[in-house]
């Protein structure tokens, strides 16, 4: 680890000088102290993924300086998301709390459970669905899950867990009680909700039951005679993947999905969640060439109105806040901000819990331009919303966020910002 610190800090001298540029001039470039790159160049201290991208767009390195980064690998791993094996039970507390906690199939069978979720109706499977009004329930359920999304971006993931766990259940119970005419738009629309319960799992900090949940998703999907969900559970991977820092995975489940034969939406997705995958390693033209092949996939989606939309549906242009995004890993703070000034903007003011996400990565790219006062407004005014939605993938860019402003210890708005920001920060660490 210290050979690699001081590989890096010995690449960026030699790139510093042939430009040249002295320590001041680069670090007033990047927004950082004189002495902190004077460390930094001495190996005397680490080398953050950040710093490392600033420094390669402003030396024009092409990833070089990023590549020489050490990798943290503790969290690189996917932990084992389960098997088909396991079912999970629901516990509702006196106080109107809620667990859910996943047991073995056979201990369920032995203990002489049967599903609470289980419909009994006399002949609900005897006759034809269509008079049992299961395209009624179809219906309804599909209503009802965009509800359920809608409240999942004005609470904590906790909040809409339960029921979203109960519906997919009721759906596949009912999906076994009724004829073929209506069994596999029930079970498609059960692995939606399964789909989305594994994101909101994701959210709370959970990524073994995400990942459970995703793979359930994709079970119902083809009980159904859908196999689209296949590939895209390869993009919620490779998410899961980019949050805990392992790239090379994210690539190639990324590229997994998006040489896959799954609509043009999904692929669309992969491509999105590829260029991410090498932005953050400073692959700048590799980058761009995956994100407009995302805006041509997109361009071509026919979406279905009858079935729930996969990934965002919050965001008007999610290409466009991607590419902000992207510029931002790629060490262009500066118009990563425009860009994500101008996408924020547009998202509905109801959607609390992408508001908080994109107004905290707006926040980051004004404070890695060296707009430290506005940052620090940005921060001040989206805290209430991610305290609110309590989203652990939120949390984790406002950690980043917090390091980026205290490398500013003199600033007056950084100063006092501090307690709330701690608040929300301490707030999180121990919930």
């Amino acid at each position: 680890m210290l050979d690699q610190t001081n590989d890096f800090g010995r690449e960026l001298r030699r790139r510093r000088l042939r430009v040249p540029l002295s320590l001041e001039q680069l670090g007033k470039l990047v927004h950082y102290s004189k002495g902190q790159l004077s460390k930094v160049e001495r190996g005397l201290k680490r080398p953050t993924p950040e710093l490392a991208r600033l420094c390669d767009a402003q030396l024009e390195a092409g990833g070089a300086l990023s590549a020489l980064v050490p990798r943290q690998e503790a969290n690189a791993s996917l932990p084992h998301s389960g098997h088909d094996g396991e079912v999970w039970l629901m516990h509702l507390g006196k106080d109107g709390s809620s667990s859910f906690q996943p047991v073995r199939r056979r201990s369920v069978i032995a203990a002489g459970a049967t599903s609470i979720l289980a419909m009994q109706a006399d002949g609900l499977g005897t006759h034809d669905p269509v008079s049992a009004g299961a395209e009624t329930v179809v219906d309804a359920s599909r209503m009802l899950f965009d509800q359920f999304r809608r409240i999942g971006q004005a609470s904590g993931p906790a909040g809409v867990l339960p029921p979203l766990i109960a519906q997919t259940h009721s759906l596949e119970q009912l999906s076994m009680r009724t004829g073929p005419r209506t069994r596999n738009s029930l079970l498609v629309l059960a692995s939606r909700y399964a789909e989305y319960t594994g994101w909101m799992a994701q959210e709370s900090g959970d990524d073994r039951s995400a990942l459970w949940w995703t793979d359930r998703a994709v079970l119902l999907a083809r009980a159904g005679d859908d196999s689209g969900l296949a590939a895209y559970a390869l993009v919620r991977r490779a998410l899961v993947c980019l949050y805990r820092g392992d790239v090379r995975q994210a690539v190639e489940l990324s590229q997994r999905a998006l040489d896959s034969d799954a609509s043009p939406r999904v692929r669309g997705l992969a491509a999105q969640h590829l260029a991410q995958s090498v932005a953050s390693d400073g692959q700048y033209d590799a980058c761009m060439r995956s994100l407009d092949l995302a805006r041509d996939l997109l361009c071509e989606d026919a979406a279905n109105p009858d079935s729930p939309v996969l990934g965002a549906s919050h965001v008007p242009d999610v290409v466009s806040m991607f590419t902000g995004w992207c510029l931002y890993d790629l060490g262009r703070p500066r118009r990563a901000a425009e860009l994500l000034d101008q996408e924020h903007a547009r998202i509905p003011e109801h959607a609390m819990r992408t508001r908080a996400r994109y107004g905290v990565r707006r926040a980051l790219a004004h404070a890695a331009a060296g707009n430290v006062d506005h940052a620090c407004h940005l921060t001040r005014d989206v805290l209430p919303s991610v305290r609110l939605t309590h989203s652990a993938t939120i949390f984790a860019d406002l950690r980043r966020l917090a390091h980026a402003l205290r490398r500013h210890p003199r600033n007056a708005s950084v100063r006092e910002l501090s307690p709330d920001l701690s608040s929300v920060l301490t707030h999180t660490t121990n919930s």
